[in-house]
C-alpha cells in the first residue's frame, strides 16, 4: 500500500462532509451530541483518521484527531485541552505527575516500525545496515555512502562516492524517541553523547517537521538518509534498509517482523503492567529491531461523563474491529491476548 496518507485525508474529508449534512454518506446515522478531540502522534494519524471516519459512520460521533507530534499530544492532554492524546513515547514519571486530570492510562492501539529511509538513485538493491553503521552515520562519523563500513555489509553493491545527508525531526517527536532509544541501546557512544528523548541535540543533519517533513526531505535530496515510520517511506516510494537485529539476522521492516518483536516481549508482561513498555531491539529471531507501540492517552477519571463513556467506546472499537484497519494501513495489529487485557483496563475508566 502506498497511498495511506491520501486515504486518510479522503476519509477525513468524507467525515467532515457528512457532518455538515447531519448524516453519513448513506443517510442512516444521526449526529451524536458528543464530539471527541485528540491530538499528537503523526505516526498514528492515518489510523486515528480511519477509525474516526468509520466510527462516525457507525455512531454519528465526531472524532477530530490532529497530527501535531507526540510531545504536543502529551502537553495538550496534560493541560486538559483535548480528550485523548496520541504518543509513540510513553509519558515519563515527571510528565505523569504534571497531568492536571490525575492518573493517565496508556493504551497501546497498534504497533509500527521506524525505518532507515534513504535516497540513492544509483542503488536498486536493499541495503543492509548494522547498529554500529547506523549510529556512525547519525553521529557524523560515516560521511560517504561508499564508506568501508557500509560497503563491507553490502558486497557486490556499487555504492556511490556520494555525501551522506542526515535528516532528523525538528519537532518534539515520539518517532524521535523510538529512534534515539534504539541508538542509545545499541551504541554506548550515542548513549553518552546524545541520549534518548522526544527532542535531542543532534550531532549532524537537517531538520524536518513530523514524519511528512523528514520523508519529504529524504525524497528530494539524493544522498539523504532519515528515520520515518514504515508507511511514510512506502507512501513516498523511499528505499529503506534491512537492519541487523539482536540475534544477528538482517531483518526488513514489515507487519510480520514488528509482530515478531511484540511477541518476544508480550509473553513476559505481568497482568498488572501499565503498558509503558518497549519492544525496541527485541530478542526474537525474526524481530525487526526498531519497532514500537503507539499509545492512546486518556485520564482514568473523566470529568465529563458522556464524553468519557464515548471515548471508551471509541477506543474499544479501535482495539477490536479497528485492528483490521490497522493492518490495511501498514500497522501491526496488537496480539489478541493483549487486546483482551486492554479492554479490561478500559473498564477501569470512571
Amino acid at each position: 500500500m502506498n497511498a495511506r496518507r491520501v486515504l486518510a485525508a479522503i476519509l477525513a474529508a468524507v467525515s467532515v462532509s457528512a457532518c455538515s449534512r447531519g448524516e453519513t454518506s448513506d443517510g442512516d446515522v444521526r449526529l451524536s451530541d458528543v464530539k471527541l478531540t485528540g491530538a499528537g502522534s503523526s505516526f498514528a494519524y492515518p489510523l486515528y483518521s480511519r477509525w474516526a471516519s468509520d466510527y462516525f459512520a457507525r455512531t454519528g460521533t465526531q472524532v477530530n484527531y490532529q497530527s501535531k507530534g507526540s510531545g504536543a499530544g502529551i502537553r495538550q492532554l496534560s493541560e486538559m485541552t483535548i480528550d485523548f492524546g496520541g504518543t509513540d513515547a510513553p509519558m515519563t514519571p515527571e510528565e505523569m505527575s504534571k497531568a492536571k486530570g490525575g492518573p493517565v492510562l496508556h493504551i497501546p492501539v497498534a504497533m509500527g516500525a521506524v525505518v532507515v529511509a534513504y535516497n540513492l538513485p544509483e542503488v536498486s538493491t536493499q541495503l543492509k545496515l548494522t547498529p554500529a553503521a547506523i549510529a556512525g552515520i547519525f553521529l557524523g562519523h560515516i560521511t560517504k555512502w561508499n564508506d568501508k563500513q557500509i560497503a563491507s555489509l553490502n558486497p557486490g553493491v556499487a555504492l556511490p562516492n556520494r555525501d551522506i545527508i542526515v535528516v532528523h525531526r525538528s519537532d518534539g517527536s515520539g518517532t524521535t524517541f523510538i529512534w534515539t532509544e534504539y541508538l542509545a541501546k545499541v551504541s554506548p557512544e550515542w548513549a553518552k553523547q546524545v541520549g534518548k528523548g522526544k527532542e535531542v541535540k543532534w550531532p549532524v543533519g537537517l531538520g524536518g517537521a513530523q514524519n511528512e517533513g523528514v520523508s519529504g526531505q529524504v525524497k528530494q535530496l539524493p544522498g539523504a538518509v532519515g528515520y520515518v515510520e514504515l508507511a511514510f517511506a512506502r507512501q513516498n516510494q523511499l528505499s529503506y534498509a534491512a537492519v541487523k537485529n539482536a540475534k544477528g539476522k538482517f531483518i526488513s521492516p514489515s507487519i510480520e517482523s514488528v509482530t515478531a518483536a511484540a511477541a518476544a516481549i508480550a509473553a513476559g508482561l505481568p497482568e498488572a503492567t501499565d503498558y509503558r513498555v518497549s519492544i525496541i531491539d527485541a530478542p526474537g529471531a525474526d524481530a525487526y529491531p526498531i519497532s514500537s507501540m503507539t499509545w492512546a492517552l486518556l485520564y482514568q477519571n473523566q470529568t465529563d461523563k458522556a464524553k468519557g463513556k464515548e471515548l471508551v467506546k471509541f477506543l474499544k472499537y479501535g482495539l477490536t474491529e479497528g485492528q483490521a484497519s490497522a493492518k490495511e494501513l501498514d500497522y501491526a495489529p496488537l496480539p489478541s491476548a493483549m487486546v483482551t487485557r486492554l479492554l479490561k483496563r478500559l473498564d477501569t475508566v470512571k
